[in-house]
């Protein structure tokens, strides 16, 4: 009888101490899920904040006080009458792109070309058009600012008016084809706007880019043409002394 109760005994501590080690066991690997995630958390905590603060760097390197960038003297500042329809006033808070354009009115100047975007201020009836640019680059290499940096133009897409400035340029055919004097002046602007605007050549586009717009037409023709161009603006921006 003792012999059976000291057994009893015995399976009773066997089965407490079976329970106590599955306790044991079950608790460890809660505690080791727990770790997991934790480690987990942590690791992406740190990776969000390392990009959050990378971002933070990058949009602070890259911001530009539109109000702050003086044109220098060799641009023509002949803004046109705010309006509804070549001059809303809306405001720019940062560019990000840079858009080439033609005027596709062969032979005209620069002047004439602004006066157009002036005069649409005058505009009656139903039907009314919106157009403009910020800049026009005539036939003699001259370049007139209509509407200062920090204010939208009507120049490209409603989607793209909002973070680009536009640069219009003459030409004396119909073939689109820039002369000398307004290619160079094309190249050296874009250049001197992009080391201003903490921009690259890569962040110039033609409209055709963003539209399909046939525009300017003898970029959108030869292609070669534009690389060429990006590559002259490449080389004219390492020229820029800062």
């Amino acid at each position: 009888m003792k012999n059976q109760t000291k057994e009893g005994r015995d399976e009773l501590e066997r089965r407490r101490r079976a329970r106590e080690r599955r306790r044991k066991q079950k608790k460890k690997q809660k505690r080791k899920q727990f770790q997991y995630i934790g480690g987990k958390i942590l690791v992406l905590t740190m990776g969000l904040t390392a990009l959050l603060i990378g971002l933070s760097v990058i949009f602070r390197n890259n911001y530009v006080d539109l109000r702050t960038v003086d044109m220098p003297e060799w641009v023509s500042q002949e803004f046109i009458t705010p309006n509804p329809y070549s001059r809303p006033g809306t405001e720019l808070k940062q560019i990000h792109q840079i858009v080439i354009h033609y005027v596709a009115n062969p032979g005209t100047t620069a002047r004439q070309n602004m006066a157009y975007f002036d005069s649409l201020k005058d505009q009656t009836g139903e039907k009314k058009i919106s157009a403009s640019s910020h800049f026009i680059i005539g036939l003699e290499g001259e370049i007139i600012q209509g509407i200062p940096l920090y204010e939208m133009a009507y120049a490209t897409s409603r989607e793209k008016n909002v973070d680009t400035i536009s640069i219009e340029c003459c030409h004396p055919d119909e073939t689109g084809k820039f002369n000398e004097n307004t290619y160079d002046s094309l190249v050296n602007f874009t250049a001197w706007l992009c080391r201003n605007l903490k921009l690259t050549e890569k962040d110039v586009i033609r409209h055709y880019d963003a539209t399909g717009k046939d525009c300017p037409r003898y970029f959108v023709a030869h292609e070669e043409e534009w690389k060429k161009f990006l590559q002259d603006v490449k080389e004219a921006r390492k020229q820029i002394i800062p």
